[in-house]
């Protein structure tokens, strides 16, 4: 495929102040984005889009890879730590499809011996076939989208599964060999109740998996829930939810160690724990984000095209756009990750992935601190339980 790297990317970010080098470059995973779903869903804002028929998996993967080859240069002689599959349905494409992808990928920057590679699955989209073949192409790690086991909220949430297969594609996935898998699961959907809410908790941990991410349904712009919003469940209700949830994840072996991310003992998400703590990631496929670091102290937010039929389209590029970010933004950018985390980050990581000196943060770290929603401990940057509960809030301390 032949694109030009330089064809009239959007490029945002003017003159900012120099920062030295950085002490060393941040850990490297890649992002994979696959846009197409069986149905796009009404609560959905992500880049996805309903499949046809026949999905151009080969041209698909020619683009990726032709994608990563303008990337490359920012590996700066790294190895990959994770690669994520999202989307949209990544388990749409077949196994051949997405081995010669791989196969692509390892030839251009080496893995690490213990990557971790992670693919989005949905209930209905795969067979044990596949997902059999899957786990020989050396993909280790699952993430099935659940949402609910109960017909009528699946009904309601426009998803193409029943609670019966949801229950069949962890057995499906573990006999085909994948002892690290994720539920993703939600709560505070239309008309729940606290029953509800535990009754879908109850039977995911009872599919024993090695990660939950159990978070809340939010209705979000340019979405049809947005436009014709459901009833959703009052806060009071939202809260015992919360709560007794949480109870419940803890009492069976799930540790939370992010907003809404729970694990069992050194089973979390090593990709998703490089984005927290400021990692770099190389983002390839329509819509793809990703944010990457330079010896000499730049750090990129890129983005590529977001429709697929621009994405594949050889005359236009593949970048949509990059931002350098500035100085005076780094702290947010940083502490809006590194925040998420429930234990937070060794406090000498921010010099280590901004290039600025931690004291750069004391006046926001005093406030934050005075105001109960930042832990006062000079070695650590970490909310508090309450600072966990109004991250917005605390996040505000330290725009400049």
């Amino acid at each position: 495929m032949n694109r030009d790297p330089a064809a009239s990317p959007l490029i945002l970010g003017g003159a900012q102040a120099p920062r030295p080098a950085l002490p060393q470059l941040p850990p490297l995973a890649l992002y994979i984005h696959i846009p197409w779903c069986v149905r796009k869903c009404p609560y959905c804002d992500f880049n996805s889009h309903a499949a046809s028929p026949t999905l151009p998996e080969e041209e698909y993967v020619d683009a990726l890879l032709a994608d990563l080859d303008q990337d490359l240069p920012a590996a700066h002689g790294r190895e990959l730590s994770s690669i994520f599959f999202g989307g949209g349905t990544p388990s749409l494409f077949s196994a051949q499809a997405l081995g010669r992808l791989l196969a692509g990928v390892q030839q251009r920057i080496p893995f690490a011996s213990d990557i971790e590679i992670t693919l989005e699955a949905n209930p209905g989209t795969f067979e044990q076939e596949k997902f059999t073949a899957y786990r020989a192409l050396g993909i280790n790690r699952l993430s099935i989208g659940i949402q609910s086991f109960q017909e009528q909220k699946l009904e309601a949430l426009g998803r193409i599964h029943s609670g019966a297969e949801a229950v069949r594609a962890a057995d499906m996935a573990r006999q085909a060999g994948f002892d690290n898998f994720n539920l993703d699961l939600m709560h505070g959907l239309p008309d729940q109740s606290l029953e509800d809410a535990l009754g879908d908790l109850r039977q995911a941990i009872a599919m024993k998996p090695t990660h939950l991410s159990w978070y809340q349904l939010t209705l979000e712009p340019n979405t049809v829930f947005w436009s014709q919003p459901p009833t959703l469940p009052e806060d009071d209700i939202l809260w015992d939810i919360q709560e007794a949830g949480q109870a419940l994840l803890a009492e069976h072996g799930y540790a939370q160690y992010e907003v809404s991310a729970y694990a069992q003992p050194d089973r979390a998400a090593r990709h998703n724990l490089n984005y927290w703590s400021f990692g770099d990631f190389i983002g390839i496929g329509a819509g793809a984000h990703g944010k990457l670091s330079h010896p000499d102290g730049r750090i990129l937010r890129t983005w590529k095209t977001r429709l697929p039929k621009d994405y594949l389209n050889p005359a236009k590029p593949f970048k949509a756009g990059e931002k350098a970010l500035d100085n005076d933004e780094l702290p947010f950018e940083f502490l809006m990750n590194a925040l998420r985390l429930t234990d937070g980050v060794d406090a000498a990581l921010f010099a280590q992935r901004t290039g600025l000196e931690l004291a750069s943060l004391a006046e926001g770290r005093r406030q934050a601190e005075q105001s109960g929603l930042l832990q006062v401990e000079p070695s650590r940057l970490a909310a508090t339980p309450r600072g966990q509960l109004f991250l917005n809030d605390l996040l505000q301390y330290f725009l400049i």
